[in-house]
């Protein structure tokens, strides 16, 4: 009975051993030690620069299209025009603008515009990276929320 026991033993650690050998994926926590050149530090462990590092969208600033449909935030006019509404009207003026009931006035923005989402990463923000299989690059997921 040792004998098939040993057995046993000996086919799991050859198991492990071909596991850990091919390098899976594993998850790391990092932090963010300069932007340029981007460096991290993993674990108190192991410093990666920006050659080793692959970065999601959940990292970088990018602009993106977004279909928007709003007004703007009231501004006090200056304007000195008779086609403006009188206060207190909630209709639109020839130029797009509608006057608000104090004076003021806003503009409605309306269609597909470009934007830019700044995601970008800061010094001292930690991160989740994951190694590439069988590599040296890693993957920084995203940030770690606080």
């Amino acid at each position: 009975m040792a004998s098939a026991n040993e057995l046993v033993q000996t086919i799991k650690k050859a198991s492990l051993d071909a596991i850990e050998a091919s390098k899976p994926v594993n998850v790391y926590f990092g932090v963010v030690k300069s932007i340029h050149p981007l460096t991290v530090n993993v674990e108190q462990k192991l410093k990666l620069g920006e050659s080793q590092l692959i970065l999601t969208r959940n990292v970088t600033d990018y602009d993106t299209m977004v279909t928007v449909e709003w007004d703007s935030e009231e501004e006090e006019t200056t304007h000195n025009r008779n086609d403006l509404r009188q206060p207190g009207s909630d209709e639109e003026s020839p130029d797009g603008s509608m006057e608000a009931p104090s004076g003021g006035h806003f503009h409605r923005i309306t269609g597909e515009k470009r934007i830019t989402i700044r995601n970008g990463l800061a010094v001292g923000e930690e991160v989740i990276l994951v190694r590439q299989q069988k590599g040296q690059k890693f993957i920084v997921l995203d940030r770690i929320g606080k």
